[in-house]
């Protein structure tokens, strides 16, 4: 794979970041509801912030450590948020992470894209299983993995240090067997 797919929902398109993306992504990233959910975005987020992780997320593609793509609504071509795996070598296993602006919140489009890089992610990656982690008190966070059929594996207690505060994850996994199953089903 010489280069990110498309990949489209519905309502979304999920393709590679550009240097377009830049004014959008400091937009929306420079968000303290945002850092406080993810950790690897500060805040305040700068134009240097976003142009570091473009050149980390388009450095990790090269050497196919990390398939992140922008997105963006099909009405329109704005970037709104990032979505991602990242691989684990010979594990066959990858962890997916995003986030989305605050004004696209509560609208099903998170759950939307995870759908899509989940089927991408078994299918093109070929990944066994494919997991991901929200903290405790970002309950929407959860409800994206749970409406994607993600199955609750546990509770990492105090994983991560965020300030001077630590923080618990709930992680959520789902094996490719589950997946094909649940594809299977809806089909039927």
């Amino acid at each position: 794979m010489n280069q990110l797919p498309q990949l489209s929902t519905n309502r979304l398109l999920l393709r590679s970041l550009q240097v377009t993306d830049i004014a959008s992504l400091v937009k929306y990233a420079n968000n303290k509801a945002i850092a406080d959910n993810v950790l690897n975005i500060p805040h305040p987020y700068t134009e240097k912030d976003a142009v570091f992780w473009l050149n980390f997320v388009l450095q990790g593609f090269q050497h196919k450590e990390r398939f992140v793509f922008a997105i963006v609504q099909k009405e329109g071509s704005e970037f709104i948020g990032a979505i991602g795996l990242h691989p684990a070598g010979k594990h066959d296993n990858a962890e997916m992470g995003y986030w989305l602006g605050e004004p696209f919140w509560g609208g099903g489009l998170m759950t939307e894209a995870a759908g899509v890089v989940l089927k991408f992610g078994f299918e093109e990656l070929n990944l066994h299983k494919i997991y991901a982690t929200h903290f405790t008190d970002n309950i929407a966070s959860g409800k994206v993995m749970v409406n994607n059929g993600m199955i609750k594996e546990g509770e990492l207690k105090d994983q991560y240090k965020v300030g001077d505060v630590y923080k618990s994850v709930i992680q959520y996994r789902l094996l490719k067997n589950e997946w094909a199953e649940m594809a299977n089903a809806s089909h039927a």
